[in-house]
């Protein structure tokens, strides 16, 4: 009984194939709450590499979204951009398929909630379609052991980093997740630092130009 207290499990046979356990959500809130300032900056990024359904981002999402409302819910395309800002900094993978569906799900839910309560019949079919697809981009099915994705042609990880440019423009810029791993492991330095300390600053793959954010979903339609 006591274990259930510290995760939980969707099936025995899923615990014995993948090791998958669930954290629940207290014990998400406790982790967190050590890094609390990260978890209500807007601009800092999280990546969860075994994401399950997304309790832990879904916590940082609703946390950050929680800022983007104090400070900008009175100008609804100031929200519209800080909210999707939050959105795109959250990356997440996990080794089964429907984990990573459910975790695109849940973390569209909250967003969706939040953004329907403060603008009602004013919400933009545009903006939710971006945050769909940053969620389809950001929340990636693979193997974070492998580096890979996973399914029947398993294809290097790459990640897409995003960011505001120029007001309502959103910069893109694409990663390969496994020479982010094994430079900054060989380097022996930071990928991203707040200390001022010397940081490893990687290559991209792909860069492309600016777009607004509200045309994401339309610019990358061909990308998915």
């Amino acid at each position: 009984m006591a274990a259930s207290t510290t995760t939980t499990i969707k099936s025995k046979q899923r615990v014995a194939d993948h090791g998958e356990v669930l954290t629940p959500q207290h014990i998400v809130e406790a982790m967190l709450d050590l890094v609390r300032p990260e978890t209500e900056r807007i601009d800092s990024r999280f990546l969860e590499p075994a994401c399950g359904t997304g309790n832990f981002l879904i916590e940082i999402l609703e946390r950050k979204l929680q800022v983007v409302e104090k400070r900008y819910a009175k100008v609804q395309l100031e929200y519209e951009r800080y909210a999707v800002l939050a959105v795109s900094l959250l990356y997440g993978i996990d080794i089964l398929e429907d984990n990573a569906e459910e975790c695109r799900a849940r973390l569209f839910a909250v967003f969706d909630a939040a953004y329907t309560r403060l603008f009602q019949d004013k919400a933009k079919a545009a903006c939710r379609e971006t945050v769909r697809y940053l969620l389809q981009k950001n929340i990636i099915h693979g193997d974070a052991l492998s580096l890979q994705t996973v399914g029947e042609h398993p294809q290097p990880i790459v990640f897409a980093e995003w960011s505001l440019v120029n007001g309502s423009l959103m910069k893109r810029r694409d990663f390969a997740f496994h020479e982010l791993v094994a430079q900054s492991s060989m380097r022996e330095l930071p990928l991203f630092s707040d200390l001022g300390e010397e940081v490893f600053i990687p290559e991209p793959v792909r860069d492309y130009p600016p777009v607004h954010f509200l045309e994401l979903a339309h610019a990358y339609a061909d990308d998915l």
